[in-house]
């Protein structure tokens, strides 16, 4: 775009900037965890706070607060949806964004209150200051410097924060198809994942699928004295160490027949590097082999998320009758989410030692994604971030990911998507004293409201 154009773009976010900072603020206060043992109240409260920030753009005639039951009936929880039509033959692009909120564990663990966002340094902290409440924010702010900009754009616009991403997007799928008039565009930018540094955008074009479930180990009808019969009888820990221990190699690497990984190449990052990111303590060794982002992108993983077991403080001597894990699986590109379920409940039933029975429950699946970007979208989204970063974007994978993205593939199969976010390696989301880079959040609303601007400038007629 014309440099005049991307300086009046850059005066507008500098602007408003403070107002965004102070916007995502007043969002963080609001503890929204989706999960179904919270209170759905703060949802509520954090989708109506977004509905007048959206509002607020001047934008849009109506901003709606939606929400669908799922598939098994369950209320989903509140959504912010608005849409502005295209004129002129320009494209529609559609802003995703999710308000809700991981739960913040032990608060112990936080330097700062979670829910009261505290600036140190170049940084905001504060559970969902990051993810992903700076996202919505990165809609909004670029939405007002477009419309300080350009008052009346040609560009159709959708704009859907959801509110229910962090439990699994449960109602996704029914939403998709009760809005699809609402919904349909021929971009859809997805503000949820991170960027290679605080000085390096990225473009996240490969995503892991996930497969997660509850597994139960049950050797005994009931709990019997260790003493006893220790030592002839297995019990449900010991038969469920033996079993979970089959599922890596020796080396950490997953050991799962039937599990693939995704051919392609990754850039350099060295592993002293990983181990600073991950907080890896000193003399512990990385798993796997490979490059270290081939592991982390390309390969599957496997992980022990959580167990019901009695406490070290609880503990009688006694043999369990039955221990359960959540298993959570992270599965590479190219594969189905089904194919790699089946791979682990076969792999589970084989390897069962001393006949133990098996339980296998509440099974979450998600997708991989990888992403076309030979569409236009991809070359302009790399040009303005290019623009307002300063630096050239890394087309990067991420381990993590965005089971919903198969979703509106499936749902709007001619869109075009591009996954932009505002974390960066040290965002800590999730995860207690997350934060978010402040001069990160300006330079994604920049290279945001850059895409809108040439988007706007183009005809799909």
């Amino acid at each position: 775009m014309a440099s005049a154009d991307l300086d009046q773009l850059r005066s507008a976010v500098d602007a408003g900037f403070d107002r965004a900072v102070g916007d995502l603020k007043d969002l963080v206060r609001i503890p929204s965890v989706s999960w179904a043992a919270y209170d759905r109240a703060h949802v509520r409260a954090s989708a109506e706070a977004v509905r007048e920030l959206v509002l607020g753009t001047g934008l849009f005639d109506d901003v709606a607060i939606e929400q669908v039951d799922d598939e098994q009936g369950r209320e989903g929880q509140p959504a912010v949806l608005a849409r502005r039509p295209a004129r002129g033959g320009a494209p529609t692009v559609l802003l995703y964004a999710h308000h809700d909120v991981q739960p913040w564990g032990d608060e112990s663990l936080w330097r700062t209150p979670p829910f009261e966002p505290t600036e140190v340094g170049d940084r905001l902290f504060g559970r969902g200051a990051s993810d992903d409440k700076a996202g919505v924010m990165t809609h909004v702010a670029a939405l007002r410097a477009l419309a300080e900009t350009t008052p009346d754009p040609d560009l159709g616009i959708v704009l859907f924060v959801e509110g229910e991403e962090e439990f699994g997007s449960r109602s996704f799928g029914r939403f998709l198809q009760t809005h699809a008039d609402t919904l349909a565009a021929d971009v859809i930018v997805v503000a949820d994942s991170d960027n290679w540094s605080t000085e390096v955008p990225s473009l996240t074009v490969a995503l892991r699928g996930n497969v997660t479930f509850r597994l139960g180990v049950r050797t005994l009808d009931h709990a019997s004295h260790s003493g006893m019969y220790g030592g002839a009888v297995p019990d449900a820990m010991l038969a469920a160490i033996r079993l979970l221990d089959t599922l890596w190699t020796a080396d950490g690497s997953v050991a799962v027949a039937g599990l693939t990984s995704h051919d392609a190449p990754t850039p350099d990052r060295g592993e002293d590097q990983l181990r600073d990111e991950a907080a890896l303590l000193e003399g512990v060794r990385l798993l796997g082999s490979g490059s270290v982002l081939s592991r982390t992108w390309f390969q599957p993983s496997i992980t022990i998320t959580g167990m019901d077991a009695p406490s070290v403080a609880d503990a009688s001597n006694t043999l369990l009758p039955e221990v359960a894990v959540r298993l959570s699986a992270r599965i590479a590109p190219g594969q189905t989410a089904q194919s790699a379920f089946e791979a682990l409940r076969t792999h589970l039933e084989a390897n069962a030692p001393f006949g133990a029975h098996l339980d296998i429950s509440d099974v979450d699946l998600g997708e991989p994604f990888l992403v076309d970007v030979d569409g236009w979208a991809a070359g302009e989204a790399q040009a303005a971030m290019a623009d307002a970063w300063g630096a050239e974007p890394v087309l990067q994978g991420v381990g993590g990911s965005i089971p919903f993205i198969a979703q509106l593939v499936d749902q709007f199969p001619e869109a075009q998507i591009l996954v932009t976010g505002v974390e960066d390696p040290e965002t800590m989301a999730h995860s207690p004293n997350e934060s978010q880079h402040l001069g990160v959040l300006r330079k994604a609303i920049l290279a945001e409201a850059a895409l809108l601007a040439r988007a706007n400038a183009r005809s799909v007629e």
